[in-house]
């Protein structure tokens, strides 16, 4: 049978203001012709929570199944699927190797699921290189950050 899935692809990005501290995400979703930019930022996050949520929110914001292609400079979230870390980590009840918990559970749940609607293969770019929509993705989750700074009373800067 023929795929007919939409071919998507996502570019991602999270950044952290402290680790943790302010932190901002973006995406930028790529349809054929259509390009579609999105950022968020929360008060007291990780760098990784970023990461994480970036690739969640572009793949919540599709409509339908697609395929898709994530290009995202985290190596913490491409290579838990490119490793296959993330199958023995929900196997195991979301303890690692070493019998630690995995943080951020909640996120990788989700993420999980998302695989399982959409077709995604994950990609690993080089961070703040010359991949233009990696560095769009690093501006705009930055720029979150500080648009949300902005709206915080002054003690909490």
């Amino acid at each position: 049978m023929e795929n007919t899935k939409k071919q998507v692809i996502l570019y991602t990005d999270g950044a952290c203001s402290g680790n943790p501290g302010i932190g901002g995400f973006a995406g930028i979703l790529i349809y054929g012709v259509h390009k579609m930019e999105y950022s968020a930022a929360e008060a007291e996050t990780t760098n990784n929570r970023m990461e994480l949520l970036a690739v969640i929110d572009g793949l919540r914001r599709l409509k339908y199944p697609c395929s898709v292609d994530v290009y995202s400079d985290s190596a913490y979230t491409v290579n838990a699927f490119l490793n296959g870390w993330i199958y023995g980590w929900k196997k195991n009840g979301w303890k690692k190797a070493d019998g630690k918990a995995v943080l951020n559970t909640d996120l990788w749940e989700e993420l999980f699921a998302l695989t399982k609607i959409h077709d995604v293969t994950f990609h690993k770019v080089a961070g703040h290189a010359d991949n233009e929509l990696n560095n769009r993705c690093d501006e705009l989750a930055r720029k979150a950050i500080a648009d949300f700074r902005k709206n915080l009373p002054e003690s909490e800067i």
